[in-house]
């Protein structure tokens, strides 16, 4: 695998998308209960032609998504990425597949992806929205220094700035 590291932190080499993780990746994204529930209203599994267009799609555009590789097991972990990016502002998501979840990936994933969106992209506000019934990402974004600013019935929204000062 094509493992050329864009940045890492202390567990976790962050990596482009690639098409030798399309395996993987499918796996993940078609785990309806442990995975694909927290990132959209979806029942049905994506095929291997629809996954790949996504990845490819993500690749030609040169979109700010990364792949987790464990460094110690060389095991996929999952996904971030910086989208709806407009200026100095940027939304944040994060997917780990099922067996890598528990584990501090995401706690480790969201304090260095923060640190490089504000570092190396120049953002000055991360944003993101997740779901309501998700207490376990909620607790982990809030020690990670990100606030509420807004919620609704399904979506409690999040954001992070580089001063510390909320923007809203």
């Amino acid at each position: 695998m094509n493992m050329n590291v864009i940045f890492e932190s202390e567990n976790i080499n962050y990596i482009r998308p690639t098409m030798e993780l399309v395996p993987e990746y499918l796996t993940m994204v078609n785990d309806i209960e442990n995975v694909a529930r927290f990132i959209g209203d979806r029942t049905e599994p994506y095929t291997e032609e629809q996954e790949c267009d996504y990845i490819r799609d993500k690749m030609d555009n040169d979109a700010t998504m990364f792949s987790m590789i464990d460094k110690a097991s060389g095991k996929f972990i999952g996904n971030i990425e910086f989208f709806n990016r407009t200026f100095d502002c940027a939304e944040w998501g994060i997917v780990i597949t099922a067996d890598m979840q528990n584990k501090g990936y995401g706690k480790e994933a969201l304090m260095r992806s923060v640190e490089y969106g504000f570092d190396i992209l120049g953002l000055n506000r991360i944003f993101l929205a997740v779901y309501t019934d998700n207490e376990r990402a909620i607790h982990v974004y809030q020690k990670c220094g990100f606030k509420e600013y807004d919620r609704n019935d399904i979506d409690v929204f999040m954001e992070i700035v580089k001063d510390g000062k909320t923007a809203s």
